[in-house]
């Protein structure tokens, strides 16, 4: 079976490189732009007529929620075209598809437990631009895995985690929110979810929540970040 992975380079997709020697029956292709720009339709087509993977993951994803304002070009080409394109390729080869979304097309900062039927309002160009990326999917595939996570963090790149611990070898103080609640979300713990989805052979396509258990606010999280890493903050 061959493996797509879109956005290698980003905390999912490093998360499943790290994993991916724990399936040696499995062959993996790991793309970034630089390999594969999937807002560009001709090269995405061109890759999936020479590779012909049997699953696409797409971890790829523009997840800069405040300059989505601003960027909201580049937010819409890597969120929206960008699914789309794959999607299409993915029909015109037989390739299933799993897209990595968010709870952001919830709109939920309480500690109410979002399931995949709640009504989707999202605020926000980066919250409407994963919500019409799905939408996109929907209209193209039947056979697609939709995955909402949350507060995705891991060891590897820009997240919250490593940005606490950034911050706190160079300040005695920090500032941090603590009206925003979430479900913090171990990179790992999808990858390998992904992974059961696949291996399970069932095709129970839709569109799937996962995080980790709990809820936290910011603030939360970030005195357990301290706590956990014994910093000086």
């Amino acid at each position: 079976m061959k493996i797509l992975v879109t956005g290698a380079n980003g905390q999912l997709g490093r998360s499943l490189r790290k994993i991916k020697d724990q399936y040696p029956e499995m062959e993996f292709i790991f793309t970034d732009i630089e390999e594969l720009d999937i807002t560009d339709i001709a090269e995405v087509n061109a890759f999936f007529n020479e590779h012909n993977p049997d699953f696409c993951i797409n971890t790829a994803a523009y997840t800069n929620v405040d300059k989505a304002e601003t960027e909201q070009d580049i937010n819409y080409k890597v969120n929206v075209t960008g699914p789309e394109n794959l999607a299409i390729a993915c029909r015109n080869n037989g390739t299933k598809l799993i897209h990595i979304s968010s709870d952001y097309v919830y709109n939920n900062d309480s500690d109410q437990i979002m399931t995949e039927e709640h009504k989707n309002i999202p605020k926000g160009e980066y919250a409407k631009s994963k919500l019409e990326g799905e939408n996109k999917i929907k209209g193209i595939l039947t056979d697609f895995y939709i995955i909402r996570t949350s507060w995705l963090y891991s060891e590897f790149g820009n997240n919250f985690v490593q940005t606490i611990i950034r911050l706190c070898k160079d300040r005695k103080e920090l500032n941090v929110v603590n009206d925003q609640i979430g479900s913090p979300t171990y990179a790992t713990d999808l990858a390998y979810a992904i992974m059961k989805i696949i291996k399970s052979n069932k095709d129970l396509f839709g569109v799937y929540n996962f995080s980790n258990e709990g809820f936290i606010s910011w603030y939360d999280f970030a005195k357990k970040i301290v706590e956990i890493k014994g910093l000086d903050c």
